[in-house]
This record gives C-alpha cells, sequence and structure tokens, in this order.
C-alpha cells in the first residue's frame, strides 16, 4: 500500500470515526531493512545504550526488566526509549508524522515512548484488551496519537492486532489500562472485532482510546513492530514532573547530534 503524501480531512474524519487509519509502506525496503538490523543488532548486543529498558521473558514465561542489554538474544518482548538511536529517531520525525502531530497537538511535540514489540516465533503469549491511556501511564494529559509499524508481516497466525473499530468514541472505558470480564463482554463482543493484519513497512495511525489486543504468534517467524506515541511537549510526569524528549519544534532532538538519554529520564517507568 502506498504511503499518504499527505494528511487531509478526509483522512481526520476516519481517523476519529474508526480509530485507525492506514498510512501505507511509510519505510521504504532499504529503511525498513536498517530498522530490522538496527533492532537486532540492540537485541544482540551489538549497539548499546546504557539508559535503555528492555523487557526480556525468562524461561519460565515470567518477564524481566533490564537497564541496558544483559542478555544477547533476539526474543526480547519490549524495548523502550528508543528515540536515543538516530535510524528510529529519524523515523519518529518522518515528515508524514509531523503533519499529523501538527494537527493533533501543535508544534511543540514530545515523544511518550518509543517501544519495540517483539512476537519472538512460537510465543505463547497474549496481550489482553486494553486501552493505551490511564493512571497507570502516570502522565497528566492522555495522548491520543500512536503510530504502530509493522517490521515484519503481521498476521492472523503471528499474533497480529485485533481491534474494535469505532471503541475509541467511548472515551476512557476504564483507568486501569486492562478491561475487565464484563468490559470485555460489553465492548469488544466478536462480531466487533477485526485483524488488523499489515505488511513490513507498513505503519497504521491508532488513537489511543481505540480497544485492542493482540495473540499469541503459532508460527516459527518473528512478529516484530515499532510504537510511537506523541503528544504535547508540556506533559509531565505526575510522579517526578520531568517532561518528555522532545521530538518536533524548537528543541527537538537531531539524529546527527542524539547521544544517549539521561538517566533521570528512565529513572520512573512510565506506561
Amino acid at each position: 500500500m502506498q504511503a499518504l503524501s499527505t494528511f487531509d480531512d478526509a483522512h481526520h474524519e476516519q481517523f476519529m470515526d474508526q480509530g485507525y487509519l492506514r498510512l501505507g509502506n511509510v519505510l521504504s525496503p532499504d529503511e525498513l531493512a536498517a530498522l530490522q538490523q538496527r533492532i537486532d543488532d540492540i537485541m544482540l548486543g551489538r549497539v548499546r545504550y546504557e539508559h535503555m529498558r528492555l523487557q526480556v521473558v525468562e524461561e519460565d514465561g515470567q518477564v524481566r526488566r533490564t537497564m541496558g542489554n544483559e542478555v544477547q538474544t533476539l526474543a526480547y518482548r519490549r524495548i523502550d526509549d528508543l528515540e536515543q538511536d538516530p535510524l528510529f529517531l529519524a523515523y519518529i520525525q518522518t515528515p508524514l508524522f509531523h503533519q499529523i502531530t501538527r494537527r493533533y497537538i501543535g508544534e511543540e511535540v514530545s515523544v511518550f515512548r518509543s517501544m519495540f514489540m517483539n512476537k519472538p516465533p512460537e510465543l505463547q503469549r497474549e496481550l489482553p484488551w486494553h486501552q493505551d491511556v490511564g493512571v497507570g501511564w502516570g502522565i497528566d494529559t492522555n495522548p491520543i496519537v500512536t503510530v504502530w509499524t509493522a517490521l515484519d508481516d503481521a498476521t492472523t497466525a503471528t499474533g497480529c492486532m485485533q481491534i474494535v473499530p469505532g471503541s475509541n468514541q467511548h472515551g476512557i472505558i476504564n483507568e486501569r489500562h486492562f478491561l475487565p470480564a464484563e468490559q470485555e463482554a460489553q465492548y469488544t463482543p466478536p462480531e466487533a472485532v477485526i485483524d488488523l493484519e499489515a505488511e513490513a513497512g507498513e505503519a497504521i495511525l491508532l488513537h489511543n482510546f481505540l480497544l485492542h489486543r493482540s495473540g499469541p504468534n503459532s508460527t516459527a517467524s518473528a512478529r516484530r513492530a515499532f510504537s510511537a506515541t506523541y503528544m504535547d511537549s508540556k506533559t509531565r510526569s505526575r510522579e517526578t514532573g520531568q517532561t518528555f524528549p522532545v521530538v518536533f519544534g524548537t528543541q527537538a532532538l537531531d539524529p546527527a547530534t542524539v547521544d544517549g538519554k539521561p538517566a533521570e529520564l528512565v529513572a520512573k517507568f512510565h506506561g
């Protein structure tokens, strides 16, 4: 699917009505290959960042968070703080994303989280129904704009995202992130759910109030994805008062000069 060249009123209306919008193959084959190689290099410890938070799944199925790469494996479940990597930062600052954030946020934009999510081959782990908002995120504003990008083909078999189109219009359903059983029954009836399959290199704009989940990966192939959540640069942590890395605006990070991430920005885990 060819990438959108501009984000216009029709796209805005569709996004607000359905809670998602396919942006097309924003990454060229070479750009996709570069990000795939970079995330593998980070997982295998060939590219290292001192203040990067990683989550690895242990043999007993428990998730352990590390600061920096401690284990050389392609089975990391999640990696945060990728805006400190020049390749990922450059992608976060894609001109189309700048158009979108200017419309919904303004000129001064920070990134709440820049997150790699991984379903390694045959990982039998599901992600329950939830919205990407709520008190658990620990910030004073709920963002509404996330760009999710497939780094591998995301299919039903590999545990692609499932969504309820239009569920963003309910507003915040549960401040505690995951839905209890009674709310699942009310808001996610099977007939309303669709599988959001995507090609590697395809980006999808998601409203943070959109209900979504993902199933297990039953294949021998990985299902990797990258997600960036954008918000007003004035947004602060409720606990520490800190703001977050600026990606558009007067103090925006520059891929040519970005150099790690300050320790104080990773002392508290948000989201």
